[in-house]
């Protein structure tokens, strides 16, 4: 089997992050985003990824490649010279995605964390026997998305209804489809949508399916929901591997830990946290629902709740960070400091963000 991931464009709403990487390539609980989707399909058998491409392909490429060998997939890019929507860029991909086997091809967004239940979708797909299968999941106020009305016994796919006022139906587009090669005679290569031109006339025809996902969902796009699919995500690990979690008298609920990363005395980390390879935790600090990315460094009885910290920065001693305040690479936050929301791009050692 084959898929797509469609990786975006410039990741603005994740900026100062995306300023030094590609959004995919930012790190979601100690590990590149896309390498959780990478995994996943190559878990149920997938054997070659196609990035759906237009910002920073070789930077993509050039760090992706080491990971070809150590996961036994093959991953090629398809580049778009314009943004082509999220249809555009299967017509673009389509020798890529198209072979002998006619067999169909997974489509994901780059930027859905899940827990991927892709074998129970290709079950789904081959039980229905339609042309499209599409993933949902159900949310609390489906007022703010485009609803999937469906059939609740076969999951056939009714109609689409973009932002309802009244209810129709609490289950959303999760990102996360299954394609027969056919789909792709309905795209034509010009910027197109595929949740509002391309299914809903698969849908008129009755061809058009939907699996509730199990378990949890989020869009990680930007800084708040990246927090809270952090601590979903951890959650489901709990649940699941708990063993990657780590345990002592200083951890307080769901805590990832890198091995390589080192935690002083009289520390209290947690709940909802990942602490990156190489970091240093200093004694006395406070860590609560917050990402430390690799190489950064927490100086003495600094506290961070509800921050992402980003790539080889440093927080000096008894410096408060919080209320979604996100620091770009190599950022230096002086001691006693307050942060309260701030974003700081990447800065020079030389000078100190704060």
């Amino acid at each position: 089997m084959k898929a797509l991931i469609l990786v975006g464009g410039f990741g603005t709403r994740l900026r100062p992050l995306t300023l030094s990487v590609p959004k995919p390539l930012v790190d979601f609980a100690n590990k590149p985003m896309i390498l959780h989707q990478i995994e996943a399909l190559k878990a149920i058998g997938v054997t070659e990824v196609v990035l759906a491409i237009n910002y920073q392909p070789e930077v993509m490429m050039s760090f992706l490649k080491d990971f070809e060998s150590k996961l036994g997939i093959k991953i090629t890019c398809s580049r778009e010279t314009e943004p082509l929507g999220t249809a555009g860029p299967l017509a673009l991909a389509r020798d890529k995605l198209i072979d002998e086997s006619g067999d169909p091809f997974f489509v994901l967004n780059s930027d859905v964390i899940c827990e991927y239940p892709l074998e129970q979708m290709i079950q789904f797909h081959k039980a229905h026997g339609g042309e499209a299968s599409i993933m949902v999941t159900k949310v609390d106020e489906p007022s703010k998305y485009g609803v999937v009305v469906m059939e609740e016994a076969t999951g056939k796919v009714e109609n689409f209804v973009e932002k309802p006022k009244i209810f129709v139906g609490n289950k959303i587009n999760a990102g996360i489809y299954l394609l027969n090669p056919s789909v792709l005679d309905r795209i034509q290569l010009r910027p197109t949508s595929i949740e509002k031109e391309v299914f809903p006339k698969i849908a008129a025809e009755q061809k058009l399916f939907a699996m509730v996902l199990p378990g949890f969902w989020m869009d990680i796009g930007q800084p708040r929901d990246y927090i809270t699919g952090l601590r979903l995500y951890l959650d489901a690990l709990r649940k699941n591997t708990s063993s990657k979690l780590s345990s002592g008298s200083h951890i307080l609920g769901n805590v990832l830990v890198h091995e390589t990363a080192v935690i002083g005395e009289g520390c209290l980390i947690g709940p909802d946290v990942a602490i990156g390879p190489g970091c240093v935790v200093e004694a006395g600090v406070r860590l609560s629902r917050c990402t430390v990315m690799r190489g950064a460094r927490i100086k003495k009885h600094a506290c961070i709740s509800s921050s992402i910290i980003g790539w080889h920065c440093t927080v000096g001693q008894w410096a408060r960070v919080e209320n979604m305040t996100i620091l770009g690479e190599d950022v230096h936050v002086c001691d006693e400091i307050y942060s309260n929301g701030g974003v700081v791009p990447l800065t020079r050692k030389s000078s100190p963000a704060f």
